[in-house]
């Protein structure tokens, strides 16, 4: 018996052959838009992830507050404290503030501990704390992710430095010796500032006195600082920030700034009023 193809649904191979001849006909005249469509959507695609990838480089905040402590060249081990706020004027370029308050040292100071114990520095008679505003612009080198990596910026700033000179004071002993009259002196030990020419006797010397013995007698100076840095900004987060910033300090003042007196040694060897170091700063903050 003949199966008719009809009766399963399945067109005749001739049939099937006029169709596909009417389908391409068709088909090659819609292919050019069909072509720009395509290439249309990939276009836009590519833009948006261009746009999307922008908007995650770019920087997502406006402001920043940092501080942190200060390590330099003319210090100990912890030469100082600084705090600094930054506004970003644009994608590349920063404006910031910053305030540092540091303890500068003579290259010739030389700590001394005696046969008590007491540690002292010979010939120092006053301490200098520099106080440095410094404005400034700072130019994104190398722009890290939104939430990880490092960013490198470089600044240069300027300002005026406030050089103070506060009175070294140490603890001298001027106990009379026993004698036949006084066998059992009264113990006389004084809190002054270091004089080398009056304090000669260092065996007399029994230690350094605190720091702000002499806060009153403080000595202000006047002069200007520039400073150039590169910044290394850690973090994880959009509104929090860490790093370091690592840079050189240029610093002149209007006149010598005596920091020691050695007799027989002229004060231009010891005191300068040109100062230059080189510091790294350790910080945290914030941004928004």
């Amino acid at each position: 018996m003949r199966s008719n193809l009809r009766t399963f649904g399945v067109a005749s191979p001739r049939r099937a052959a006029a169709r596909l001849f009417l389908i391409l006909p068709a088909f090659a005249a819609v292919r050019p838009y069909l072509y720009s469509a395509f290439l249309l959507t990939a276009a836009l695609l590519a833009t948006s992830a261009a746009q999307a990838q922008e908007a995650q480089d770019a920087p997502s905040y406006e402001k920043e507050f940092t501080y942190g402590i200060n390590l330099n060249t003319n210090a100990g081990l912890i030469g100082g404290v600084a705090v600094r706020s930054t506004r970003r004027l644009n994608d590349d370029w920063a404006r910031f503030w910053l305030l540092e308050g540091v303890e500068v040292k003579g290259r010739k100071e030389q700590r001394f501990q005696n046969n008590i114990g007491g540690i002292y520095v010979p010939g120092k008679t006053n301490y200098l704390f520099a106080l440095r505003p410094t404005v400034g612009l700072q130019r994104t080198l190398f722009r890290k992710a939104a939430e990880s990596g490092v960013e490198v910026d470089a600044l240069f700033g300027a300002g005026p430095s406030i050089g103070m000179l506060l009175p070294y004071y140490i603890y001298y002993d001027y106990t009379p010796k026993p004698d036949q009259s006084n066998p059992n002196p009264r113990e006389d030990i004084r809190a002054e500032q270091y004089d080398p020419d009056k304090h000669y006797e260092t065996g007399k010397i029994y230690d350094r006195a605190p720091i702000f013995s002499g806060i009153g007698n403080v000595k202000p100076n006047f002069g200007a600082h520039l400073r150039g840095a590169l910044n290394f900004e850690y973090g994880r987060y959009r509104d929090a920030v860490a790093g370091i910033e690592a840079g050189f300090l240029v610093e002149a003042y209007t006149k010598r700034l005596v920091t020691m007196n050695v007799p027989g040694v002229a004060e231009s060897k010891l005191n300068n009023n040109l100062f230059n170091s080189v510091y790294v700063t350790l910080y945290i903050g914030s941004r928004k």
